[in-house]
């Protein structure tokens, strides 16, 4: 071989070199961005438009990064720094695959680095189970940073790159990023990158380098805010009572007793005109125009039904009606078909897990990410005068609350004290367990341990109580293996469901600790003689999403039918709403939801509150026409959780995001324009329910402070 050969074959070898160490880290990003995609293909169709702007934002980051290393005069720094950012990658991908396999959802890394700490204190067998769930995904993931170590003399090459390739790479860099900019700023994605940006919409519309791109940027900057502006509702043809937030009787005053009775409206004395002019706040302005154009719910043949009563509120850990039985479960059978019965009950997903459906259920407001932040971190720093632990408090109620597991995570210590309540919690919280912790804690034993303390006060001093609950026995992972409550009831759930999988039957083992639970406690009440004094209340914080893996869903076998998280049905729950002075079940069909419970609850028990001010409405309020289109029409929102758009249901139909398609109810029909109002109104209310924390909107409203 002569030297012309040699000085070709090093020629070449140069080329390939420098071919490899510009497109090596593009690959690499982009294979992160295909494997994560491919693993979520149930929920994220592969192929689509956001498919494109992923592979376009990975190539500009992945030839950002070989642009930067090869920069570098010290190559044995960019080798190290090269591994570094591939063992970066694996790390935050392995992350984010299970969060998606363990939660259905995609966290900011903002997010997971908050909740790190306290989950694997507190949650560990669940992380692990989250780990074993994606080893498939890991193993794979290890294939760039083993091709990189072997290869990295030639992906990161002593050789000096020619400046033509850093231009070149630079202006690829530029193109690529602008052109996924572009796209994204067009069509129903627009939305998901700007107002609606929240890293879960993110991460399917756009892919996971360029939500943590939006994340960063928008942590600086603020997340863009809609045209807040074209939410506001024109005024309303529905007359207002004469006389706001009081009940008449024109019979009183006439004596005619064929005459109706005519209701009020549940509002306060609030004029946002004034309110508006006198703002310079362009936001505030909107927020004031906006909720002063919104139609209140009237008030109704059940306003003040149950004023002056004691209220026990539980939000339960991953609860669902259908594990409910007379015979396995008489306490919860009885308690879901006497008093208020509800059939249309939805409690959605609002992509915050346990925490969004506690605040949904506590505030009567969405639960929205705001700056990348739980909304219960916004909502415990705010002024919240509209809980339930803040209205009875100002009432002379006793206002405790407990939650049986670890007492701070989310920031549980802090929002609930902001709500009103007295509140204990485990695990170095103040809430003792006599048998001490597990993993889940005993619902049963928190119940045994906290309910004789605000009863007995109530019967030794007549001072009502508004007690409030949060749960945990019915928490995943659903297995007999790790789960106390599974194990300590294995026996009689396998006995009442011998056929079922394993974690069917762990799951309804879980949730037999809640009934023992309520059984405890209804016994409690009937046995001290003040059922009738007592409302119970018991709502999810979110379906038990905990039964779903990459290779089965097991909701679906313990309700006995087929869906997909991307339809309504799969939402569908039970609300409980009992006392022993209903001597008859009252049967409700009108759609609802966990951002109802409040202002129907507000209603029943006569406290007064402004219905505009929540973005949830009362249940009972019959001002409105199923037809037709109002803001004040009963309305479940189904936030977007995968992509694909906000589902809804109206009194005259189902609105299907994934499919685009409404379907009316039978004998409904609507106008031509109803889909879109309605639409309108979704996004509307989700913008201002994030407004409403954000700029600490009850005290601006109210003027506190």
């Amino acid at each position: 071989m002569d030297k012309s050969q040699i000085a070709e074959i090093l020629k070449t070898r140069s080329k390939t070199s420098q071919i490899l160490s510009t497109l090596f880290f593009p690959a690499a990003a982009l294979y992160y961005e295909l494997l994560l995609r491919i693993f979520d293909s149930k929920y994220t169709p592969f192929f689509s438009a956001g498919l494109l702007r992923a592979v376009l934002f990975s190539l500009a980051a992945g030839l950002l990064i070989s642009l930067i290393l090869n920069l570098i005069p010290q190559k044995t720094v960019s080798r190290i720094l090269g591994g570094t950012v591939i063992g970066a990658g694996i790390l935050i991908f392995c992350i984010e695959r299970g969060c998606r396999s363990m939660f259905g959802l995609y966290f900011g890394i903002a997010t997971v680095s908050s909740m790190t700490g306290e989950a694997v204190g507190g949650f560990a067998n669940i992380v692990w189970a989250g780990f074993l769930n994606i080893i498939p995904f890991f193993i794979l993931s290890l294939v760039p940073e083993a091709v990189f170590i072997i290869f990295r003399k030639d992906i990161i090459s002593d050789k000096k790159n020619d400046n033509i390739i850093h231009i070149l790479t630079g202006t690829a860099v530029v193109i690529c990023h602008l052109a996924a900019v572009l796209l994204s700023l067009m069509g129903g994605a627009k939305n998901y990158f700007t107002y609606d940006f929240t890293a879960n919409n993110a991460v399917s519309n756009f892919g996971l380098v360029s939500s943590m791109q939006m994340e960063l940027v928008y942590s600086v900057i603020g997340v863009p805010q809609a045209d807040l502006g074209s939410y506001i509702e024109k005024p309303s043809l529905l007359p207002l009572s004469p006389t706001p937030g009081v009940q008449t009787n024109p019979e009183e005053s006439s004596g005619s007793a064929d005459l109706p009775i005519e209701y009020g409206f549940n509002i306060m004395d609030i004029d946002f005109e004034t309110l508006s002019a006198n703002t310079s706040d362009e936001t505030l302005k909107s927020m004031h125009k906006y909720f002063g154009s919104l139609t209140p719910s009237q008030q109704n043949e059940y306003t003040g039904l149950f004023a002056g009563k004691n209220l026990i509120f539980i939000t339960a850990e991953a609860f669902s009606p259908y594990f409910i039985s007379e015979e396995l479960t008489p306490t919860l059978y009885r308690l879901t078909h006497e008093g208020f019965v509800f059939n249309n009950y939805y409690q959605p997903d609002w992509t915050q897990s346990t925490v969004g459906g506690e605040i949904a259920n506590t505030t009567g407001i969405i639960p929205t990410w705001i700056d990348g932040k739980w909304a219960s971190v916004v909502a415990a720093k705010d002024y919240m005068p509209f809980t339930l632990g803040n209205q009875f408090a100002a009432l002379g109620y006793n206002t405790p609350a407990w939650h049986n597991h670890l007492y701070s995570y989310y920031g549980r210590d802090k929002y609930l004290t902001a709500f009103g309540y007295d509140y204990k919690g485990g695990q170095g919280g103040g809430l003792v367990i006599p048998n001490g912790y597990s993993w889940p804690e005993s619902d049963l034993e928190m119940m045994q341990a906290t309910a004789d303390s605000y009863i007995d006060d109530y019967i030794n001093s007549g001072k009502p109580f508004h007690a409030y609950y949060m749960s945990v026995s019915g928490h995943a992972e659903y297995s007999f293996l790790g789960n106390a409550m599974a194990s300590k009831n294995k026996k009689a759930a396998q006995a009442a469901y011998p056929d079922a999988s394993e974690a069917v039957q762990a799951y309804i083992a879980c949730n037999l600790e809640l009934e023992y639970a309520m059984e405890y406690l209804v016994d409690k009440l009937e046995e001290k003689g003040i059922a009738e004094d007592t409302v119970i209340v018991l709502a999810a914080d979110h379906y038990p999403y905990g039964l779903l893996s990459d290779s089965a869903d097991h909701y679906n076998e313990l309700r006995g039918f087929e869906d997909t998280e991307l339809v309504t049905s799969r939402y569908r729950n039970a609300l409980i709403m009992w006392s022993a002075s209903i001597e008859e079940p009252i049967i409700v069909d009108t759609p609802c939801s966990s951002i109802d419970i409040l202002p129907t609850i507000s209603n029943l028990f006569g406290l007064e509150y402004d219905s505009r001010l929540m973005i949830g409405r009362d249940i009972f309020a019959q001002n409105f026409e199923p037809s037709q289109y109002s803001s004040c029409m009963p309305l479940v929102i189904f936030i977007n959780n995968h992509g694909q758009g906000h589902s809804w249901i109206t009194a005259a139909g189902v609105y299907e995001a994934s499919t685009g398609i409404f379907t009316p109810n039978e004998g409904i029909t609507v106008d031509s324009d109803y889909v879109s109002r309605v639409k309108h109104l979704v996004e509307g209310k989700i913008n201002y329910s994030k407004l409403i924390l954000s700029k600490n909107y009850y005290k601006a409203v109210l003027g506190v402070g």
